[in-house]
């Protein structure tokens, strides 16, 4: 895959049934994301809090790093 680091693997958005098995969300008005529908194709992107710029990128381990 261009621009996947080796090793790693292109995470797949999660189908209904796995969606199903993840326990609700514990508060009312909190939103969860799955990180495919965040990255696409990217490895890295950009958050935009309170006017300040940060990076979350998945690592070739597929981990999440986020930094200001």
């Amino acid at each position: 895959m261009p621009g996947t680091p080796p090793g790693a693997t292109k995470a797949q958005p999660l189908t209904q049934a796995e969606r199903a098995d993840l326990p609700p969300s514990p508060a009312a008005g909190r939103r969860r994301l799955d990180s495919s529908e965040l990255f696409g194709d990217a490895q890295e992107i950009e958050i935009v809090h309170r006017q300040q710029v940060y990076r979350l990128r998945r690592t070739a381990l597929d981990k999440l790093i986020l930094t200001k």
